[in-house]
């Protein structure tokens, strides 16, 4: 099955670049992109149910990101937040949710443009499982951000773009319903409504997603005597986990024309996840004869709950001319989080009473943000970017576990029982400039930051500290090759600051052989990275080649260490060095009048310094990964799509994680001028998931894992109004159609 898997996922690939050739063919005649300084043309022919996009509206460039647009992903219709951005190229999602851009598991996500307490801390990998797609309309990669974001994430910057929420001016009112139902009972269904008069702008979101979330693992664990190498024992551990998922979110935005220049915008936000499971494990230990020493099940209820509750209040001020602008805003968000198991321990060798536990692991983050963003336009087509930034996080985290002979006499263990408060606060001055030079055009950025994070371990009374400024310098240079093809080049520097849960130094139990612990030591990793990008667009064609290099110093790695029995306890360090250099191909457009492909490869080699650390050396390897979509209409009602995605195999600091992929399948169907029927079909070949190895002088790991299963949904969207268009902030943006892009 694996290997027919490798062999459908490169072969879609392969034909999907194959078309290029003939894309070049097919759009020999349509029109040329906009000339430089001219904003773009409509680059949408909408037709209701069924949108076909042409290829300067699904990829969009700035001289420092390139956006893709989600209005042609089948797969967004009715999954994810995670599905949604396994088809972006440059992103990878695992199976548990965690993100990474180019390998690098170190992210930012941004909504328009700002932070989103849902999207970071100790919650967002459960989030981006479980948030439904469809609220988004397009995702933005920022692999070398300028100097106006945030220097945090050392691997880049994702940013999602909501749909359009404001109609056109006049009195009018529009929206969408939309409902979808999958086998073992799935289902989602969603609303949005917008309305204008004079003045104010009201506008709404809701949806509801319930789904089922299905898990197995096999594992297998042996303890080795560090001198000889020999097997002293072996462990195998199976586990499955099966139960429901429910996911609430809503938002509210009101928008205020006080004056011609004036605008006073509202916001609220909220997410509620709720996810249980009944789970069953087997563990069984036998010595290096073979005799079994250890025997025993566990099964257990389990579940995550949190919500996400915020509002935001902006100003923006226009002055005469446009783009020159002062935009202030001030956001608040409450992200709450509680994992808990009940678990029941069942041993046949040695023959012992019955162990009942229950873990009880909480977060409470709360993050206030300012932002004083001001634009003006300068002499010669140049433009001024300055601001200031704060980032405030009030972090708490409340880990405890509980054993005892019975369910009501449970007594709480002081070793993996514990609290702990984090405050962080960044302070950040940034300005950037951006000219024209002829066919060149630079962008220079500078952003000094200020970072205080303290740490107050409340078990112990003890306290510890981390402060330090830094600079971020950017650079951004463009050169129009022709109306069709332009070359750009940047380098950025950029920080990962340790979660505050990676600076917990208590211990925090998983599972009888697995714990897990911060390291309070753990320093901020820095990067500088080094790119260069060709872009070719001809007509509905769009080439895109980059070649890229990212040096880390102090890197974020996991390490596992043996403490007896077989248990191995897991805590970040930082890595000597890491480096990665490579090259990504990005390529879409039509195959045929019908038929369009979508695809992009990313090849790299990754070196990591790891001989520091305990069982770890120093590698190195090559990484590859890709995606690819076809998408076929063969009338203008029918619109079907086949994707699917491979990630290789790469590196860790004591083992490696196997490759694996994804194929999913799509349908929508206009039905009359307001209604569409949609089909969608996620992992058809039902076995997406991970493998992860470890290898050191006293133990070795395999945990081979698959999620989720294959799902089906069907369902009808329906529209009614007015098509809305969005009025975005100024002072971010948001991928509008570029110069010479």
């Amino acid at each position: 099955m694996t290997s027919l898997r490798i062999r459908l996922l490169l072969g879609a690939a392969v034909i999907a670049m194959a078309g290029s050739a003939q894309a070049q063919t097919a759009t020999a005649q349509t029109a040329p992109p906009a000339p430089a300084g001219k904003p773009a043309a409509k680059d949408a022919a909408t037709v209701e149910g069924v949108e076909i996009k042409a290829a300067p509206g699904e990829v969009r460039t700035s001289i420092d990101s390139t956006s893709y647009s989600l209005a042609n992903d089948l797969q967004a219709k009715t999954g994810t937040l995670a599905d949604a951005l396994r088809n972006i190229p440059s992103v990878d999602v695992d199976p548990q949710g965690n993100v990474s851009l180019r390998g690098d598991s170190n992210v930012t996500i941004l909504v328009d443009g700002r932070p989103s307490g849902m999207l970071s801390g100790d919650g967002r990998a459960q989030a981006i499982l479980s948030l439904p797609a469809d609220q988004y309309a397009r995702v933005e990669v920022m692999t070398n951000p300028s100097a106006a974001y945030s220097p945090e994430g050392s691997g880049g910057v994702i940013n999602l773009i909501t749909k359009p929420t404001a109609p056109k001016q006049g009195q009018s009112f529009t929206g969408s319903l939309r409902a979808n139902i999958g086998q073992d009972e799935r289902w989602n269904v969603g609303a949005s409504a917008n309305w204008q008069k004079d003045k104010l702008t009201l506008s709404g979101d809701l949806g509801l997603r319930h789904d089922v979330g299905e898990q197995s693992a096999s594992r297998v664990r042996e303890r080795l005597d560090p001198l000889t190498g020999a097997v002293i024992s072996t462990t195998r551990q199976t586990q499955t986990v099966e139960g429901p998922s429910d996911v609430v979110y809503g938002r509210f935005t009101a928008d205020y024309r006080l004056t011609d220049k004036l605008t006073v915008t509202g916001e609220l936000r909220g997410n509620l996840i709720d996810n249980t499971g009944d789970s069953q494990e087997a563990y069984e230990t036998a010595d290096a004869a073979g005799l079994v020493t250890s025997r025993y099940s566990r099964d257990s209820d389990a579940g995550f709950s949190g919500d996400n509750l915020g509002a935001t209040l902006r100003t923006v001020q226009r002055f005469d001319g446009a783009g020159h602008d002062w935009t202030n805003e001030v956001r608040y968000d409450r992200n709450k989080g509680h994992v808990f198991q009940a678990a029941r321990t069942d041993y046949d060798v040695p023959a012992l009473p019955d162990l009942y536990e229950r873990i009880d692991n909480r977060f409470l983050l709360n993050v206030l943000g300012f932002t004083s963003a001001y634009v003006r336009p300068m002499p010669d087509d140049g433009k001024l970017k300055a601001g200031y930034e704060l980032d405030y996080r009030d972090i708490g985290f409340n880990t405890g576990t509980s054993r005892g002979a019975a369910k009501n006499a449970l007594i709480p263990d002081p070793l993996v029982t514990n609290e702990i408060d984090v405050n962080q606060a960044v302070h950040a001055l940034y300005v950037t400039y951006e000219r024209p030079f002829g066919k060149l055009s630079a962008q220079v950025g500078l952003r000094a930051e200020y970072a205080d994070i303290q740490l107050n371990l409340v078990t112990t009374g003890a306290e510890a500290d981390q402060s330090y400024s830094r600079l971020y310098p950017t650079l951004h240079l463009g050169y129009q090759i022709s109306d069709a093809q332009q070359i750009k080049a940047s380098y950025s520097r950029r920080i990962q600051r340790p979660q505050p849960f990676q600076l917990n130094p208590f211990v925090s139990y998983q599972d009888p052989l697995n714990l897990r612990s911060g390291n309070p030591d753990l320093e901020p990793q820095e990067t500088d990275a080094f790119e260069v990008m060709w872009q070719l667009r001809a007509g509905q064609t769009f080439y895109q080649a980059t070649a890229y290099l990212r040096d880390t110093d102090k890197a974020f790695t996991d390490v596992a260490t043996d403490i007896g029995g077989g248990v191995l306890l897991t805590r970040p360090e930082n890595l000597g060095s890491r480096r990665d250099y490579g090259v990504e191909l990005v390529a879409s457009g039509p195959i045929t009048k019908t038929l369009k492909y979508n695809a992009s490869v990313n090849l790299y080699q990754q070196e990591i310094d790891a001989a520091g650390l305990p069982g770890g050396e120093d590698r190195s390897g090559t990484v590859y990964s890709g995606r690819a979509s076809l998408s076929w209409q063969p009338t203008p009602e029918d619109f079907l799509q086949l994707s699917g995605f491979y990630q290789g195999e790469s590196l860790t600091a004591q083992g490696k994680r196997e490759a694996g992929g994804m194929l999913n399948l799509g349908y929508r169907r206009k039905l009359t001028e307001k209604l569409a029927f949609q089909l969608t079909a996620r992992d058809l070949l039902d076995d997406f998931g991970d493998t992860t190895t470890a290898r050191t002088a006293s133990f070795t790991d395999r945990n081979e894992r698959t999620f989720g299963g294959r799902a089906v949904f069907i369902g009808l969207t329906w529209t009614f109004g007015a098509v809305p268009k969005r009025e975005r902030d100024p002072t971010f943006d948001f991928s509008a159609p570029p110069t010479g892009g």
